[in-house]
């Protein structure tokens, strides 16, 4: 049997605020889980789809070219 890996946390995140965040959504209603879902999209002119994994490396590249981009005003 392999020994079990611990997740490498993002920098700045320990175990007590996984631990907070994961309390948070465990105990959200199906409706306030919609209205966060809405409100994190509202004013973001933005799509979601799904993507081959394969291909999101290439997904990245294209988005960041775009970003890079000056805007045309």
């Amino acid at each position: 049997m392999t020994k079990s890996k611990r997740a490498k946390l993002p920098a700045g995140w320990d175990e007590a605020r996984v631990q907070r965040i994961a309390k948070h959504y465990e105990h959200q209603s199906q409706d306030e889980a919609t209205a966060e879902d809405e409100e994190a999209f509202r004013g973001d002119p933005a799509t979601v789809m799904r993507v081959p994994a394969k291909l999101v490396p290439a997904v990245r590249r294209l988005i960041a070219k775009g970003r890079a981009k000056p805007s045309a005003a």
